[in-house]
């Protein structure tokens, strides 16, 4: 029950009928950075629709934490349900707390360090098929090898290049599809049979196709397989009851969308920062050939690779994948001091948090020693890459080990320097994507490589 009648203000700027949509589609990731001179929560408005921004760590952390149940995931999350309606990443109330349950022992720390040989194995084939001075679209050769990383733990196998494109691309199709949906929310435009709504059923059709086959091979061969589908087939609910093969369905191919396109984009940016920063690379590479003199990359050796840790950490800060994540007031909501509306429709963004010049020194260098333990950190709340409380990214220990392995298997091969004259800008789509990031492979001289064990 509200306190307050505290109702949050609208952002300068606002033009009769269409409100801000100018400025939002003119440069969304900016748009967003702006919102946060306007104070701790914000609203703005697109045609007759007006969305909350919460700006403030504190109160994105109450609103992911402690007032977690007085929100569902929103209206970007609704139209993701493309991916399955109870899927883990959409689900709401009971059935959420129920798949979250029977899929967390699939993503136990323990279980991501039995990954670590199988992560391994699949991105060396990767690497060890680039040429030295053809470029390479990075972020489409990082989202095939993050997807063959995730195919492998998902189902011990990973396909090949065509396949695995039109797996890419169909994740592509039905996340932009969301996107869309979610910041032009006209649902009757949703079920005219329109080419983008035949693309992206399309799309879906072939990305769940894909996966279907993979199952059903499970379910003949119940023994013959060590990976997180085996796992979700014998994972048991607190009655006793197992998944369906359409609720398995529903959460590989979200584990599949999720685990590929994120980290991938990462990785991008990481290497992106990496090719102007030489005295970064040069860290890295010492780092990197110190720890893998002693043998291949195991387990074991992850932790000592903690320069290359903090190169994904400031990555994750700088480019943060969530740019924008929705939430929707369930009943009216106290927020602080600032009233919501039942029915509000409320956004975050990691992105322009990860940005604030009051949470971080010279927010916009790209320094990862800035999370070196003797140096500041942070407030609580205010370095949320995976998101917080019960709705935290479950794979988030995964994602940082995949992150880590591919950053240190690449640095021990190749050197990727920036094509000539090439500007490169964040795209806010589905993730913060490079605008367009080419680069070139040299290999290195006397560079240790997973090859030479």
């Amino acid at each position: 029950m509200t306190t307050s009648m505290n109702v949050p203000p609208i952002a300068p700027g606002k033009l009769p009928l269409i409100g801000h949509a100018v400025p939002l589609f003119k440069d969304r990731l900016a748009f967003i950075q702006r919102l946060r001179t306007h104070g701790p929560v914000v609203r703005f408005t697109v045609g007759p629709k007006t969305v909350t921004v919460v700006n403030s760590p504190e109160l994105i952390q109450k609103m992911l934490t402690s007032q977690a149940d007085e929100f569902t995931k929103g209206l970007l999350f609704e139209k993701l349900k493309l991916f399955g309606e109870d899927a883990l990443p959409v689900a709401e109330g009971r059935p959420h707390l129920r798949r979250r349950r029977m899929m967390q022992p699939a993503f136990h720390r323990k279980q991501i360090a039995g990954y670590v040989d199988t992560m391994r194995d699949t991105v060396e084939p990767y690497i060890t098929g680039w040429h030295e001075g053809t470029p390479l679209d990075l972020k489409t050769e990082m989202q095939l090898m993050t997807q063959g990383v995730v195919l492998s733990a998902l189902f011990s196998s990973t396909p090949e290049r065509k396949p695995a494109l039109t797996i890419l691309h169909s994740v592509d199709t039905v996340f932009t599809t969301a996107l869309q949906r979610a910041l032009m929310p006209i649902s009757a435009l949703e079920r005219l049979p329109i080419r983008r709504n035949r693309k992206a059923d399309a799309a879906n059709n072939a990305l769940r196709t894909a996966v279907t086959d993979i199952i059903t091979e499970h379910r003949a061969r119940p023994g013959a397989y060590d990976d997180i589908v085996s796992l979700l087939l014998t994972a048991q609910d607190e009655n006793g009851e197992t998944l369906s093969d359409d609720e398995i369905l529903s959460e590989v191919t979200g584990l599949l969308a999720a685990g590929s396109e994120t980290t991938a984009v990462v990785l991008a940016w990481l290497f992106h920062e990496l090719g102007r920063n030489p005295d970064l690379e040069r860290r890295l590479h010492e780092e990197v050939d110190s720890v893998l003199a002693e043998g291949p990359l195991t387990a074991e050796r992850i932790p000592r690779l903690a320069f290359t840790r903090r190169l994904v950490s400031e990555t994750l800060r700088l480019y943060s994948p969530a740019w924008l994540v929705t939430r929707q007031a369930i009943s009216a909501v106290q927020l602080g001091e600032f009233s919501l509306p039942a029915g509000s429709d409320v956004i975050w963004s990691a992105y322009a948090l990860h940005r604030d010049p009051d949470l971080y020194p010279d927010p916009l260098r790209f320094d990862p020693d800035r999370w070196l333990p003797e140096r500041p950190q942070p407030p609580k709340g205010a370095f949320i890459p995976f998101g917080s409380g019960k709705r935290m990214c479950m794979g988030d220990a995964f994602a940082w080990t995949e992150a880590t392995i591919i950053t240190a298997l690449v640095a021990s091969r190749w050197r990727l320097r920036p094509t000539p004259g090439a500007a490169v800008r964040p795209v806010g789509a589905i993730t913060t994507h490079p605008s367009s990031l080419h680069m070139v492979p040299e290999p290195r001289q006397h560079a240790h490589t997973e090859s030479a064990r």
